[in-house]
């Protein structure tokens, strides 16, 4: 089991910048691709970013490509995601996930994740 706790949301203005950082227990870190999801009021989750176990492979969704950044400290069991030039439509729940694939593409589809956290909250203001 893996346990997963997001921290760093909060109330920005557009074109703003947050890191959040979502700190994992239990089973090896090392051993498991991350990923963060966001879930806007109305909307289903989707996948922003991911990066594989080893860390050498990550995915964007488009919406963010060029703002937001997946990274990784398996010292630290710690995967962190730094949002930049944030944007009123990114305003939702973020969530971070665990998926125990191995493969070397991170996985890109919510039924590969195993465990979530909670969730924090990103407001984006106009």
């Amino acid at each position: 089991q893996v346990r997963a706790v997001e921290s760093g949301g909060g109330l920005v203005q557009a074109g703003g910048s947050l890191r959040l950082s979502c700190a994992a227990s239990g089973r090896p870190f090392s051993r498991y691709a991350m990923g963060w999801f966001r879930q806007a009021p109305g909307k289903e989750r989707e996948l922003v970013a991911a990066i594989s176990w080893i860390g050498s492979n990550t995915y964007y969704a488009d919406s963010v490509k060029g703002r937001f950044t997946i990274a990784r400290d398996n010292a630290k069991n710690t995967v962190y995601l730094q949002m930049n030039s944030l944007k009123p439509e990114d305003t939702a729940i973020y969530y971070c996930a665990a998926a125990g694939s191995r493969d070397t593409i991170a996985p890109t589809h919510a039924s590969e994740y195993d465990y979530w956290g909670q969730g924090t909250q990103v407001t984006v203001s106009s």
